[in-house]
C-alpha cells in the first residue's frame, strides 16, 4: 500500500484496472494456494476443493497442484475441471437431481467419489454400474444439524432438498439398496450441515449424531462437507482451515476411531479472501438520507448481498489510508432498488466519480454466481504473484452476450 494506491501480489491497483477495466476480480495467487495447500495438509487424502465457491480452468489446475481433488456438481463444472486437465480419479461429483447423462458420464470416466442423494438416483446407478463398469460412492445423509447461519445456506436439517435421512431411517434404506447393485462400493458417508459457518463445534455435532450410522455398516471414510466461515466484516471472526481441521480431526478419533479416513470439502474458506472486486465509481448523489455511490458493477458480480444480506467493508484505493469520515451506500447500475453491494460503507467523505473502489474478501461466489442481468458483460479474473499480473478469464464482450441468439 502507498500513499495513493494499493498493491496486491506486488501488483498495483490502479494499474489493473487501466489494464484490464473494471469491474474486475483480483485474486492474490501466493493466497490460493496457501489455503488449497493448508486443507490439504490438515485432512486425509481426498480432500477438494469445493469448485462452486470460483471455478475457471487455472483456479482448477492450481487446486490439484497444491494437493486437493475436487468436487463438481454438474454438467458444466466437470465439463470444466476436465479441460484443465484434472484426472478424473481427483474428481467427486456431487449434486442433489444428477441427470441419467451426468451420472453416466460420471461412471465413463471413473471419477474418484460419487455422492449419492436420494432413491432416484440409486434406481439409475442399479441400470449403470455393473461388475466390469464399477462406482464408488458416498451416501450424503442429513444429520439433522441446523448450523447458525442463513437459512437459505443450511444443508444438514431435517427439511432439506440434499441427503437422506437417519431418523427416518432413509439412509439405512439407501445403504440396502446400493449394497444390491454389483459394481457398487460404498466407501463412506457425506454429510454436509451448511455454508459460512463461524462455530466448529456444528461440524463435531454432525459427526457425534452419524457415530452410530457409520459403526453400524462398518464405513472406513467420513466426508464432513464444506461450509467453514470466514470474516467478511471487521466484527467477525473465522477460525482458520488450521483450527477447522484440528478440531474436527480430534473429535473423529474421538467418536469415530482412529482409522476412519476424514475428508472434507473447503471452497468459500480457500477462494474468498484471496479475491477482491474493483469498481470504479460512475455517480454520486446526495439525498437527504443519505449519500449514494453507483459503481460498474453490482448484483451481477455479487447477488449475495441481495440473496442473504451478506456485508462487505470497501476502500478507495487511491489515497486508501485517508480518513474514513464519509458514509456512503454503494450500489451497482442494475434496475433493481435492492442493487446495493455495501448498505453502509465509510469511504474519505471526497470519494466522488471516476475513484476506484475495492471490496475485499470477495473471492468466493461473486464469480461463480455472476449473471448478465441487464445484459451486463461478465467481468475479467487477474491472478496476481510475484508483481506479475496474469488474466486468467478475460472480460466478456457484447458479441458474447449475443452469441446464442438465432
Amino acid at each position: 500500500m502507498t500513499s495513493d494506491d494499493i498493491f496486491v501480489g506486488g501488483v498495483s491497483l490502479v494499474e489493473i484496472a487501466d489494464t484490464y477495466g473494471t469491474p474486475v476480480f483480483v485474486y492474490d495467487e501466493e493466497t490460493l494456494r496457501a489455503r488449497a495447500a493448508e486443507a490439504a495438509a490438515v485432512f486425509d487424502e481426498g480432500t477438494a476443493f469445493a469448485s462452486k465457491s470460483f471455478l475457471c480452468i487455472a483456479m482448477a489446475r492450481l487446486a490439484v497442484e497444491e494437493g486437493l481433488c475436487i468436487d463438481v456438481s454438474t454438467a458444466g463444472e466437470l465439463d470444466i475441471v476436465l479441460r484443465a486437465g484434472v484426472p478424473a480419479d481427483r474428481i467427486i461429483v456431487h449434486g442433489n437431481n444428477k441427470s441419467r447423462e451426468e451420472l453416466e458420464r460420471a461412471v465413463d470416466i471413473k471419477v474418484r467419489r460419487l455422492i449419492v442423494d436420494n432413491f432416484d438416483e440409486i434406481k439409475n446407478l442399479a441400470e449403470l454400474v455393473s461388475l466390469t463398469r464399477p462406482l464408488d460412492v458416498m451416501l450424503r445423509v442429513i444429520p439433522g444439524v441446523e448450523a447458525h447461519t442463513h437459512e437459505y445456506i443450511q444443508t444438514g436439517q431435517e427439511d432439506s432438498k440434499f441427503g437422506l435421512s437417519l431418523s427416518r431411517g432413509d439412509a439405512d434404506e439407501a445403504m440396502a439398496q446400493l449394497s444390491l447393485i454389483a459394481g457398487v462400493k460404498v466407501r463412506g458417508v457425506h454429510v454436509h450441515i451448511g455454508s459460512q459457518i463461524l462455530d466448529v463445534e456444528s461440524f463435531v455435532k454432525s459427526l457425534e449424531i452419524i457415530r452410530t450410522f457409520v459403526a453400524r455398516h462398518e464405513l472406513d471414510e467420513v466426508c464432513i462437507g464444506g461450509g467453514l466461515g470466514v470474516a467478511y466484516h471487521a466484527d467477525e471472526i473465522a477460525p482458520s482451515l488450521r483450527e477447522w481441521g484440528e478440531r474436527v480431526r480430534a473429535a473423529a478419533r474421538e467418536v469415530l476411531g482412529e482409522s476412519v479416513v476424514i475428508t472434507a470439502e473447503p471452497g468459500r474458506a480457500i477462494t474468498a479472501t484471496a479475491g477482491l472486486t474493483l469498481y470504479r465509481v460512475g455517480a454520486r448523489k446526495d439525498v437527504d438520507a443519505r449519500t449514494y455511490l453507483a459503481v460498474d458493477g453490482g448484483m451481477s458480480d455479487n447477488p449475495r448481498p441481495i440473496l442473504y444480506g451478506a456485508r462487505y467493508e470497501a476502500v478507495r484505493v487511491q489515497q486508501p489510508e485517508a480518513t474514513r469520515d464519509g458514509c456512503f451506500r454503494i450500489v451497482g447500475k442494475h434496475c433493481e432498488s435492492g442493487d446495493v453491494i455495501i448498505d453502509e460503507a465509510w469511504l474519505p467523505a471526497a470519494t466522488a466519480a471516476g475513484d476506484l473502489i475495492a471490496t475485499p474478501v470477495t473471492g468466493a461466489y461473486g464469480y461463480s454466481m455472476a449473471s448478465n442481468y441487464n445484459r451486463v458483460p461478465k467481468p475479467a479474473v487477474v491472478f496476481v504473484r510475484n508483481g506479475v499480473a496474469r488474466l486468467v478469464v478475460r472480460r466478456e464482450t457484447l458479441d458474447d452476450l449475443a452469441r446464442l441468439d438465432v
